[in-house]
């Protein structure tokens, strides 16, 4: 164990996003998410839920403060609805971390899919929540 970090940072996980550079990014799904079959590395998170994994991240991740909107979420497709409450869990989270104003990015599943496929890494959690997926752009490490 280490002093500060979340224990639901693996070690895969911490090593990961300590090799990202500015610009990668990272996606955290949900459990509905085809996490194995994009193509990224795909670190494992079973059991997890987004909004735990990223109060745990968060405190070691600078995200991008060169783009407008360094977050992207999924949005529902036509008929279906996500839980409200999602995004603003995430936005409280993101909004205790960082100094900036962050607002998300919105993509179709498709899409979303789209940009997965070229993400540094997946990590698929347990996260039950439809729309739960989240990808996060890396920026500088603050000095």
């Amino acid at each position: 164990m280490l002093i500060g970090i979340s224990p639901l940072i693996s070690p895969d996980l911490l090593k990961t996003l300590c090799m990202m550079g500015h610009g990668d990014e990272v996606v955290i799904a949900d459990a509905h998410f085809p996490s194995e079959s994009l193509g990224p590395p795909c670190l494992r998170a079973d059991g997890l839920i987004i909004n735990d994994l990223l109060n745990g991240i968060m405190p070691l991740f600078a995200l991008d403060e060169f783009v407008e909107k360094p977050i992207t979420m999924m949005t529902p497709a036509e008929g279906d609805k996500a839980n409200p409450e999602i995004e603003k869990g995430y936005s409280r989270i993101i909004k205790n971390y960082s100094t900036k104003e962050i607002s998300i990015e919105k993509l179709d599943r498709f899409d979303f899919y789209n940009r997965s496929r070229s993400a540094f890494a997946v990590v698929a959690t347990g996260d039950c929540e439809k729309y739960a997926n989240i990808i996060l752009k890396k920026g500088v490490t603050p000095t």
